[in-house]
């Protein structure tokens, strides 16, 4: 069922603010039911303060919400959910010790009496999952699934509730190409039982290929909604960020120098993670470290900045061999190391953008008998906001109110101020949009200019082909081969990354 205009929610001149900050002004979205409606922008755009806006998490200060025809002023999620409103949030948060069927009905467990009724909530979840076509026991415990499964509880939840429409948070963030397919297959199927979808993603390909409408925004407004099959890449990504971005990488103006950094034979305790990965690199190189999911990529650079344990293997830094134990090892040789899980090992988010900028400096920056300079670190933290455009209303914001992109810069602002002589990036414009990654790319590709040494692990070919002087792939654990120069290409990367693969 829609209102009378056709539209199954309609968010009308929706306002929001905060202390300092118009975050949304006067917003209207409007979706159909039966499609998958992309809401795009840039960090901090106003996307996820809008959806929080619609899913109760956030109460609006102007404006109106239209859901089936009925307005609607929802007073917390539960209400959201009662009324046919599910949000399906980029960070997981499932329940890892109890089973797939208790995750589903958590809250509404179905009783017999006062007895939990399992024998009704196997068959309930069993009949649920098999309607969205997936394979999975329900008497799992969450704990052994993967990152896709456990999203597609998620789904199969946001389905229980018999949602009309259904918000999907970079959905595809962790997840490989066919569990990306999976899951647009389920999209496509819900899209014919008439729910409507609201898919927020900076990934334009798979814009392109599961939206029907995308509505874009900028800085707390909403630019237009068009129909998807009428924008290119290039016309989306003028429109969120409100200028041409004809070259999406910076130019190279590095010149590699000296080998700095030389890695001999690193085995992982672990037979199933990497094994005998030798590799240099050297002064001013950015090098690129490519392979699929499951390829070691990340247990190799943990390695490396000493948060994992060797069985074999030697590493020396301009010359002199290095025994790197721990991340203290890392830090005191000149080492950094950007997460790619920024909520999980990176933010502390109960403090502020300011301290979460300046807490890897603390030891530098204290006075006489420990005590900390805070002038000092108001000026560094200050100074890195402005550096890296952090859009946050001030220091002591709590860096859990930032969108994802600006909490990854504060993150890279941390590292900066260690003075790095090399320079680990795990992932490091994961959830960012288009506008942010060049300013992410500049900085990295300036330090290089300044001889910094820098590994960039990246999912992202494009991103990798344009950023990288010389390319290391990864598969299985081994490294598949180097690529250099005019041997760079999507295709070589894909063959090296599948190598060892039976």
């Amino acid at each position: 069922m829609s209102s009378e205009n056709g539209y199954i929610l309609e968010m009308n001149n929706i306002t929001k603010r905060f202390p300092g900050v118009l975050a949304l002004d006067k917003v209207t979205l409007k979706v159909k039911p039966g499609t998958v409606h992309a809401l795009m922008g840039e960090n901090g755009a106003g996307k996820s303060t809008l959806m929080k806006c619609l899913f109760g998490i956030y109460v609006r200060d102007e404006g109106d919400v239209i859901l089936d025809g009925q307005s609607v002023n929802f007073s917390g999620t539960l209400d959201a959910i009662q009324h046919g409103i599910a949000m399906i949030h980029q960070e997981l948060h499932p329940e890892p010790h109890l089973t797939v069927m208790e995750n589903v009905w958590l809250g509404r467990l179905p009783k017999k009496g006062i007895v939990v009724d399992y024998g009704r909530m196997y068959r309930d979840t069993k009949e649920l999952l098999e309607r969205l076509k997936l394979s999975m026991d329900p008497k799992a415990l969450v704990k052994t699934l993967s990152v896709s499964q456990i999203q597609a509880i998620e789904i199969a939840k946001a389905v229980s509730f018999n949602a009309k429409v259904i918000i999907m948070d970079e959905p595809t963030s962790s997840l490989t190409e066919d569990e990306v397919e999976h899951l647009f297959e389920i999209i496509r199927d819900l899209r014919s039982k008439g729910v409507a979808v609201i898919y927020i993603s900076h990934k334009m390909e798979e814009i392109k290929q599961i939206s029907d409408q995308v509505s874009i925004m900028r800085d707390g407004q909403m630019i237009g909604t068009w129909e998807s099959d009428e924008l290119t890449t290039d016309m989306i990504i003028s429109k969120m960020v409100g200028r041409d971005l004809s070259n999406r990488f910076p130019p190279k103006t590095n010149t590699p120098g000296e080998v700095y950094l030389r890695v001999e034979n690193f085995s992982s305790i672990y037979p199933r993670s990497f094994q005998d990965v030798s590799f240099e690199l050297r002064r001013g190189e950015i090098l690129g470290l490519g392979g699929l999911v499951g390829a070691q990529r990340t247990e190799l650079m943990e390695a490396v900045f000493g948060l994992r344990r060797l069985k074999s293997g030697k590493l020396y830094i301009n010359g002199q061999e290095k025994k790197i134990t721990s991340s203290s090892d890392a830090m005191d040789n000149g080492m950094a190391m950007l997460t790619e899980d920024r909520k999980g090992s990176g933010i502390f988010p109960i403090l502020g953008v300011g301290e979460n900028t300046y807490i890897a400096v603390y030891k530098r920056l204290a006075k006489f008998l420990g005590f900390i300079n805070l002038k000092k670190c108001v000026q560094l933290a200050q100074e890195s906001i402005k550096r890296l455009a952090i859009k946050t209303p001030s220091i002591k914001t709590p860096i859990s109110s930032l969108s994802g992109g600006n909490q990854q810069k504060v993150l890279f602002a941390r590292w900066l101020l260690t003075e790095p002589e090399i320079l680990l990036l795990d992932e490091p414009t994961r959830g960012i949009d288009v506008g942010a990654k060049y300013e992410i790319y500049s900085i990295i590709a300036d330090l290089a200019a300044q001889g910094k040494c820098i590994i960039m692990i990246s999912s992202e070919m494009p991103e990798l082909i344009g950023m990288a002087d010389r390319i290391m792939v990864m598969c299985e654990g081994k490294k598949a081969g180097e690529l250099e120069g005019d041997a760079i290409n999507e295709e070589e990367i894909m063959r090296l990354a599948t190598k060892f693969m039976v």
